[in-house]
């Protein structure tokens, strides 16, 4: 079973029922498909979840403990979970959750677990970034506000606002507008936005890219690495056994040339004949 589950076809077949689930998922949107095909949809909505379930069921008979020792196995099993949830009654609303199964497309493609896996490996140097970022945006919405409050009170009139309207500068948008509304009242006000920008968003977002990459390579490392150490152990293994089979060879041969008190055997004695120096008799 477990090889069977190992097997390409197999996990390229789930891959293809994960895709199929999400686009018939998608087709329930529509009010004109629904109207015609709203049956057959549904009926195929129950096979792709008890196709989940079987996979699911075995899988943890063959991997049995190891089953529960894999977070990608606990991921799938809260997804096909919520989708077992009733979708009657005060419950109806996980309904809407259903289309989370297209999120089982992470852990059947090897690729895609592997950037999740270096995201959640950045986490400790992207919390850094985030409090800098943090930090950055703070200082820079109360100056804001104490520098561009009277002029933009729409944009700078308290801090909850000027925090918003940082945020919405650091993405990009719209911001020469807002720019434009200070600087017709405060000329030198292009210095507080540029400085902003660069910092914000030149910097600190770049910093999480860098973060991200530097965590990629990472694993990348650590998977050569491990590959490596897979593949000189088994040459290791390899070499253990042609010894062994040498050494069984050559065991026979140094009997025939060693007597029982370890002395080489005469030839006339090996062949039947009297030993040396002997009578004939």
């Amino acid at each position: 079973m477990r090889s069977f589950l190992e097997t390409r076809a197999f996990q390229r077949f789930i891959v293809a029922v994960i895709v199929f689930n999400a686009v018939t998922i998608g087709f329930e949107t529509s009010s004109y498909l629904m109207e015609r095909i709203g049956g057959p949809l549904h009926v195929l909505d129950r096979i792709v979840l008890g196709v989940f379930v079987v996979e699911l069921a075995a899988r943890l008979y063959a991997y049995r403990a190891a089953f529960f020792r894999d977070p990608w196995n606990w991921f799938d099993t809260v997804i096909v979970a919520v989708a077992l949830v009733p979708a009657s009654g005060p419950a109806s609303v996980l309904r809407a959750l259903r289309i989370l199964r297209a999120l089982r497309l992470i852990s059947a493609v090897p690729s895609m677990r592997k950037v999740v896996n270096a995201l959640l490996a950045a986490i400790p140097g992207m919390a850094s970034i985030i409090g800098l970022l943090v930090l950055v945006m703070y200082i820079s919405a109360v100056l804001a506000t104490q520098l561009f409050g009277e002029v933009a009170p729409d944009h700078f009139d308290e801090l909850p606002t000027s925090l918003f309207t940082l945020f919405q500068i650091m993405t990009g948008e719209a911001w020469p507008d807002i720019a434009a509304t200070v600087m017709a009242e405060m000329p030198w006000a292009w210095v507080f936005f540029v400085g902003y920008i660069l910092m914000s968003s030149f910097v600190v977002l770049n910093l999480f890219i860098a973060v991200v990459v530097n965590a990629m390579d990472g694993q990348s490392t650590s998977e050569e690495e491990r590959r490596t150490e897979n593949q000189l152990g088994a040459v290791l293994e390899e070499l253990a056994r042609l010894n062994a089979k040498i050494e069984a060879m050559q065991a026979p041969r140094n009997g025939e040339h060693n007597g029982h008190n370890g002395h080489p055997i005469s030839e006339p004695a090996r062949l039947g004949g009297p030993p040396a120096g002997g009578s004939s008799v």
